[in-house]
């Protein structure tokens, strides 16, 4: 039978006594509304099983660093509430419980208005293609360090805005990712090593997204940069940190040419600020 122990937190450590507990790091030690959570577990078994990461009923996977070391990414968001996160930790062996502060976090606000019609913008087809992307996991993983900057345009919008559309507060909305407004044609790269996974156009249906790249990073990590004057790359090819994949433009729905980079874990999109600038380890 898999025992059970909630442990205490000390310095973002979770630590028990008990034979074959693991040992748990959690990094930011204080999050916040848009943060990755990185989960680094230590097991004093050498058995080789991945733990499984479960927070409030959602299962993430770890995977090995090195030896008896796996790290799970957990993604928040602006939609969460604030409050306490409960982690559980379990394997083979063992499991463990801790718990975790998501801090509360202030988003700015748009006041938008949209001209009658604009806001049934988007095909199946598009919408399809860009959800299975973004669930997409891989077990290798292609980043290292803090990601690039994808644009040296100015940051026009950043993640986790909230907006009203025509004096309705939208409910369920926010910023998934950060603008960057740039000349059209203004060179795109990479934020960091990959496959590009997904290459969408507007000829091919893509008029919410405009020209759109996706790019795996491995394990659940991904970017994707849409309203795009031009793509440079294709499908299934690999691409380094700092490659050029595209231009700037405003394809889509877009009020002026900008890129928009998101970046997604596990499906939700999460802020890359601390990515761009720290790094997520």
């Amino acid at each position: 039978m898999v025992g059970a122990m909630v442990s205490t937190v000390a310095s973002g450590r979770l630590w028990s006594p008990a034979a074959h507990a693991y040992e748990v790091t959690l990094s930011p030690t204080n999050p916040r509304l848009g943060d990755t959570i990185s989960v680094v577990i230590s097991s004093a078994s050498t058995a080789g099983t991945a733990p499984v990461v479960s927070v409030n009923g959602t299962n993430y996977p770890s995977f090995q660093v090195s030896g008896n070391r796996y790290r799970a990414l957990i993604p928040t968001s602006p939609l969460d509430t604030p409050g306490q996160l409960t982690l559980n930790v379990s394997g083979s062996d063992v499991s463990r419980h801790l718990t975790v502060n998501l801090a509360g976090r202030s988003f700015a606000t748009q006041r938008i208005w949209l001209p009658s019609g604009s806001s049934d913008l988007g095909t199946d087809h598009e919408f399809d293609r860009v959800d299975k992307f973004k669930r997409i996991v891989t077990p290798k993983r292609y980043w290292k360090g803090a990601l690039a900057r994808p644009s040296q345009g100015y940051v026009s919008t950043e993640f986790g805005v909230r907006r009203y559309y025509n004096g309705v507060f939208a409910k369920d909305y926010y910023h998934r990712g950060v603008d960057y407004a740039a000349a059209t044609g203004s060179p795109v790269v990479s934020p960091a090593a990959g496959y590009v996974r997904l290459v969408g156009r507007v000829v091919d249906g893509f008029e919410l997204h405009g020209n759109t790249i996706g790019i795996d990073h491995g394990q659940g990590v991904l970017s994707i940069m849409i309203h795009l004057s031009r793509i440079d790359v294709a499908e299934g090819d690999f691409v380094t940190a700092g490659q050029r994949i595209g231009g700037v433009g405003s394809t889509g729905a877009s009020t002026g040419p900008h890129l928009h980079w998101g970046l997604y874990l596990h499906g939700v999109a999460v802020d890359p600020v601390p990515w761009r600038f720290k790094g997520v380890e």
